[in-house]
C-alpha cells in the first residue's frame, strides 16, 4: 500500500501527524538556543603568562620555555603548539587532536603549568587557561559616561558593581573592562627631602608594606564577656597613610608625610574609550556555551533596567552594539519569505485552479514541512542560527516548486483518469441481452442493498435504461461519486 492509498485510507492518522508536527514544531522553536554561529567545538587551549616590567628576551628565556616543556611533556593528544613573545606578556596556543577529551587536557595544562611555577621569577601568578571558542563572541556591549564622576570611579564601578550584577546570568563572560582608570593608593616621594634624611625608597616601600598589614586580633574573654579584639596594623583612611612611621634617627621620627605624601591615584592608562564624545568605560558581554543569544541578550537589558535605577546620580549606562538585532532580522525575514511563499502560492492555485481545497493544502503543507526541519534540527541538538535560517530561506523556493508541481500534477492525473473511463465507455463492444442480465444478477446477489448504492460501480454499471442502447453513454457514466 502506498503512502498516498494509505493516506486516503485512514486520513484521521495524517491528522494527528500533522497536530503532532505542529505542537513539537512550537516546542522546538521555543526551547532551541537562538545564536548568531553554529556551536563549533575547535580544541584549542590558550595558555596566558604575565609579568609585568620583565622584557621579551626573560619571558621567553624564563616563560615561554619552561612552559612549553612543560606542557609538552605532561599533556597528552597535542597537534600543536604556537608561542608567542612581548614584554611581559607570553601566549602559547595548543592545538589539540580532534578526538581529545578537553576537559581532561584543560585539567593536565593546569597541573603542568603550576608545577614549574617554583622555577619562575618570584610572584610569578598562576596563568589563565582559556578555551577557545568559535561562538564566543560578544553579542552587546555597554557604555559608561558621567559629567560629574571620574574615569577610575566609572572604571570601580563597571568592574566591582556592574559586573557583579551581570554575572549571576546564565551563558554570560565578562572580561576586564576596557577604558577608564585603574584606581589605586600612590605614594609620591619627594627625592630631596628623601635624600636630606639619608633613607632609601626601598626603605620606604618595606615601612608601608610592613606597617599595612591585615592581621587577626581574636577574641579576648573577660568574665562572662566575650569581646572582640581588632589590631590597628591597617590604616582605616588613606589620610592616615602620611602617619607611618618610616624611620627613627637621631631621636626623632620620620613619618611618610615627612619625605612625601599620599593621594588617590591610578596606574598609567594603556587605552581610552569615547562615546559621543565624552571618556568613557567600556564593558562587552560575551556569550558563552550553549546558551542562547535572544536569551542572554534580553536578560541583560532587564538587569541593566535595574542598574540605571541603583546607579550614581549623573552616571548614563548605555548599550553601543547588540548583535541579537541581526539574529531577529534573519529570523523574521524567514518568516516574512515563507508568508509571502504561501500566500503566493495559494492564490496562483486558486486563481488558475479555482477550487479552495488545495488553496488550504499548500498553506498548511509549508509551515508544517518548515516545522519538520525544525524539529529535526532540536532532536540532532543545532541551533538555530544565520546559517540555518539561510538553509530555510532557501527551502522556502523548493516547497513553492514542489507544491505546485503536485498540485497540478494531481488534477493533471484526475483529468486524464476521467478521459480515459469516457475513452473505455465509448469503445467497450456491445453487450448482449443475456450477459447483461448475467451482470445484474450477480450483483443483486452479491449485495442485497444494490438497488440503493450510491458507489462507483452502480454509477459506472447503470449505462442506459436498456440493455440495447448506444455503444457511446453520457459523459457523466464514469463521474466519481
Amino acid at each position: 500500500m502506498g503512502l498516498v492509498s494509505f493516506a486516503l485510507k485512514y486520513p484521521h492518522t495524517f491528522y494527528v501527524v500533522a497536530a503532532l508536527i505542529l505542537f513539537l514544531g512550537v516546542t522546538a522553536v521555543v526551547e532551541m538556543p537562538t545564536d548568531i554561529f553554529p556551536e563549533i567545538d575547535i580544541p584549542v587551549v590558550s595558555v596566558i603568562w604575565q609579568f609585568t616590567g620583565l622584557n621579551t628576551t626573560e619571558m621567553e628565556q624564563r616563560f615561554t620555555t619552561y612552559s612549553q616543556y612543560a606542557i609538552s611533556s605532561n599533556v597528552n593528544g597535542i597537534k600543536d603548539i604556537e608561542a608567542e613573545t612581548v614584554d611581559g606578556i607570553s601566549v602559547q596556543k595548543l592545538y589539540f587532536q580532534p578526538d581529545v577529551n578537553l576537559s581532561l587536557a584543560i585539567s593536565q595544562v593546569v597541573a603542568a603549568t603550576n608545577a614549574i611555577r617554583s622555577l619562575l621569577p618570584t610572584g610569578t601568578q598562576p596563568p589563565i587557561v582559556v578555551q577557545y571558542s568559535a561562538s564566543a563572541v560578544p553579542v552587546l556591549q555597554i557604555a559608561l559616561s558621567s559629567d560629574n564622576l571620574s574615569e577610575a570611579q566609572l572604571y570601580d564601578y563597571g568592574i566591582y558593581r556592574l559586573r557583579q550584577m551581570l554575572a549571576p546570568i546564565h551563558g554570560v563572560t565578562l572580561p576586564t573592562p576596557v577604558g577608564g582608570k585603574y584606581r589605586q593608593i600612590m605614594v609620591d616621594i619627594d627625592p630631596v627631602k628623601l635624600l636630606s634624611k639619608g633613607l632609601t625608597p626601598l626603605q620606604v616601600v618595606n615601612a608601608v608594606n610592613v606597617q599595612n598589614l591585615t592581621l587577626p586580633g581574636g577574641d579576648e574573654k573577660i568574665g562572662k564577656t566575650d569581646y572582640t579584639v581588632r589590631m590597628n596594623s591597617m590604616p582605616p583612611t588613606m589620610e592616615a597613610l602620611n602617619d607611618i612611621p618610616v624611620a627613627y634617627q637621631n631621636g626623632a621620627t620620620v613619618f611618610l608625610r615627612d619625605i612625601g605624601h599620599v593621594r588617590d591615584g591610578n596606574l598609567v592608562q594603556q587605552n581610552v574609550v569615547r562615546a559621543d564624545g565624552k571618556r568613557s568605560v567600556l564593558l562587552s558581554i560575551i556569550k558563552n556555551g550553549n546558551a542562547s543569544t535572544l536569551t542572554v541578550v534580553n536578560a541583560v537589558k532587564h538587569m541593566l533596567n535595574i542598574a540605571r535605577e541603583a546607579a550614581p546620580p549623573g552616571m548614563v549606562i548605555k548599550s553601543l552594539f547588540d548583535q541579537s538585532v541581526f539574529v531577529v532580522s534573519s529570523v523574521v525575514a524567514v518568516l516574512r519569505e515563507g508568508a509571502i511563499a504561501a500566500g503566493l502560492t495559494a492564490l496562483m492555485i486558486l486563481i488558475f485552479l479555482g477550487s479552495w481545497r488545495p488553496t488550504v493544502v499548500v498553506m498548511i503543507s509549508i509551515p508544517l514541512a518548515m516545522l519538520t526541519s525544525l524539529v529535526v534540527l532540536y532532536f540532532l541538538g543545532e541551533t538555530i542560527n544565520t546559517m540555518t535560517l539561510r538553509g530555510l530561506a532557501l527551502a522556502v523556493g523548493i516547497l513553492v516548486d514542489d507544491s505546485t508541481v503536485t498540485i497540478e500534477n494531481t488534477y493533471r492525473l484526475l483529468d486524464e483518469k476521467k478521459c480515459r473511463c469516457r475513452a473505455r465507455h465509448c469503445m467497450a463492444p456491445p453487450r448482449s441481452p443475456s450477459r447483461h442480465w448475467y451482470r445484474l444478477s450477480r450483483s443483486a446477489a452479491s449485495s442485497p442493498r444494490w438497488p440503493f448504492s450510491k458507489g462507483r460501480r452502480n454509477i459506472c454499471s447503470r449505462r442506459s435504461a436498456s440493455p440495447w442502447s448506444s455503444r457511446c453513454s453520457p459523459p457523466t457514466a464514469c463521474r466519481a461519486p
